[in-house]
């Protein structure tokens, strides 16, 4: 296999990009200056040190002076009664464009299928159960599930409803949903601001 056909196989394992799509890729690597591919060969190389996992909502973020934390989970003027829990890091940056939602994060690092559950383990289901606990003993109030429309979705949320039942229960928190401003079958990552500005609104 040439050093072009691994790099093309390398683009098919982007999440959402399919051989076509990869190969575009590829192509348009071969028409970048020589400056443009050496730039973009050392990012790659660099990400690893230059970007790391905030320890509160383990989204990823730019290393800034040995700062630990993320910049929404330092903001003291976030409301921190409030915690959504989403899939993926995406879907923070999608929820923060429209604007709405002024609360805390937790990547819970992916979904639990509805007809396969054999990547659970994988997941920070642990991780979250010990910070609802935490957290519940201070000033968390409501537990939003920002996960998308869809069936994998909703068994998600169904899976962080019990998983937290105990916490949820004893300390009277609630546990809301999206509200239907975003429509079946819709990924939270793709959908406009107004969309999902009407489901942070109508969430119940």
């Amino acid at each position: 296999m040439t050093s072009f056909d691994k790099l093309i196989k390398y683009f098919e394992r982007f999440p959402g990009i399919g051989a076509r799509q990869a190969k575009r890729f590829a192509f348009h690597i071969l028409t970048l200056e020589e400056p443009d591919v050496v730039e973009l060969a050392e990012l790659i190389r660099t990400i690893n040190t230059s970007v790391a996992t905030c320890p509160s909502c383990y989204r990823f973020h730019s290393i800034y002076n040995d700062v630990l934390h993320c910049q929404i989970c330092r903001n003291e003027s976030r409301d921190r009664s409030k915690l959504t829990i989403v899939e993926r890091d995406t879907d923070i940056d999608a929820i923060e464009r429209s604007g709405t939602y002024n609360g805390l994060y937790f990547v819970l690092g992916g979904m639990v299928p509805l007809l396969d559950s054999h990547d659970i383990k994988k997941l920070r289901g642990g991780t979250l159960k010990h910070l609802v606990a935490e957290r519940a003993e201070q000033d968390l109030a409501e537990i939003i599930l920002g996960f998308s429309i869809n069936p994998d979705g909703e068994n998600t949320g169904r899976y962080i409803e019990m998983l937290l039942k105990d916490t949820t229960t004893k300390h009277a928190i609630t546990i809301t949903h999206l509200g239907r401003g975003l429509s079946t079958g819709s990924e939270l990552e793709y959908a406009d601001s107004e969309t999902i500005k009407n489901a942070f609104i109508n969430r119940s």
